[in-house]
């Protein structure tokens, strides 16, 4: 079971360069790991790129029935203490952004032990390279993307 960050959730929902390795990623695990923000922020990208004219109505619909579907799948990090203390800690300790900081901050208060042996997937290379220090093993190669 792994963590996904958001970034590594879009390639899932839409075609894009990155998503056979995260199809063939998600395949492997048996059950996937998110923060309670996932959906809204996946909701984000699909209608900035609607607004940008990238992405049809049909298309739209087709990727939120894919992202409902996934939700069925997934277990979420309910937004509470432990999320909100780790998120603040990472923000003095990464530099990360809002957002980025309540991820990494769900994947910490998630990981069974702070030894323990964690995979934590993002396409985003600020937060992986953050997740990374944390003791977390990446799961997706941090390629070129912005971060």
């Amino acid at each position: 079971m792994r963590f996904w960050d958001s970034s590594a959730i879009v390639p899932l929902l839409l075609e894009e360069d990155r998503s056979p390795a995260m199809t063939a990623l998600i395949k492997e695990d048996q059950g996937i790991v998110v923060w309670w923000g996932t959906v809204v922020e996946c909701l984000s990208a699909l209608r900035r790129r609607e607004r940008e004219g990238l992405l049809s109505r049909a298309d739209l619909d087709q990727a939120i029935g894919t992202l409902k579907e996934l939700e069925g799948f997934w277990i979420e990090v309910q937004p509470k203490e432990a999320v909100r203390a780790q998120a603040a800690r990472a923000l003095s300790v990464h530099g990360l952004r809002t957002a980025d900081s309540l991820q990494l901050g769900a994947a910490l208060a998630w990981r069974p032990l702070p030894s323990g042996d964690a995979a934590f997937v993002s396409l985003d290379q600020r937060l992986a390279r953050a997740a990374s220090r944390e003791g977390f093993t990446l799961a997706a190669p941090l390629g070129d993307e912005p971060g």
